[in-house]
């Protein structure tokens, strides 16, 4: 009990109301995807320096991209925001069994973007493309092409680790929904996951354009 009223299960001890909990939830939030936006800003940066440096290299390397698997891969993602969209306005209106499936269908985008990654990833690995001592590839024209493919890996293998963490956070909060520990009044994991997951859709829908559309 505190202050004769009822202290509802959710609430940790530390918070004196629901909705402090709820605005310590997402400031901390914010401030984690501040940091996400300053890495990937940083890998930016990189890509932005180095095709400045190497214009002609870098469409021409593009151009060994798979464009309909990135715009698949795109499509996926953005559909998986939706589904996570619907998924937390589904809770807000206290209809756990549409939570449910909607957090499945965004578990099964995520799934189906890492499987077509594979795939990508799997290619260029067969061609000899990856930078390092393992890049033999010789079919682009211009100096180092290397590189290209060095901001290539580099900024999709994060993205696809960050994918690999949202899943695990979409598990958790669809095992937890399952469990009926979420509710109309209580649903904050799920908007937190939310926020996280639409910066991840959002970082691939800049990858998409600057590595596979150049020029």
């Amino acid at each position: 009990m505190t202050h004769g009223k009822e202290h509802p299960a959710y609430l940790a001890h530390h918070f004196s109301e629901v909705e402090q909990q709820q605005e310590s939830a997402k400031l901390g939030m914010w401030i984690f995807l501040l940091t996400e936006v300053l890495l990937f800003g940083g890998l930016f940066c990189f890509y932005t320096i180095y095709r400045a440096w190497n214009p002609d290299m870098f469409y021409n390397a593009h151009k060994f991209l798979n464009v309909e698997l990135g715009a698949l891969n795109t499509v996926v993602l953005i559909s998986s925001s939706v589904t996570m969209a619907l998924a937390i306005r589904s809770m807000q209106l206290n209809d756990r069994k549409k939570t449910i499936w909607f957090l499945v269908i965004t578990l099964a985008c995520a799934a189906i973007f890492l499987v077509v990654k594979y795939f990508e990833y799997s290619h260029k690995f067969h061609l000899g493309q990856l930078p390092g001592k393992f890049y033999t590839f010789t079919g682009v024209q211009g100096n180092n092409p290397h590189i290209f493919f060095s901001v290539y890996f580099t900024m999709t293998g994060l993205h696809g680790i960050h994918v690999l963490a949202g899943m695990v956070a979409i598990s958790w909060v669809l095992y937890r929904t399952v469990k009926n520990n979420f509710s109309a009044q209580y649903y904050t994991p799920i908007e937190m996951t939310g926020l996280y997951w639409h910066l991840v859709d959002l970082i691939w829908i800049f990858l998409f354009p600057l590595l596979y559309l150049i020029g």
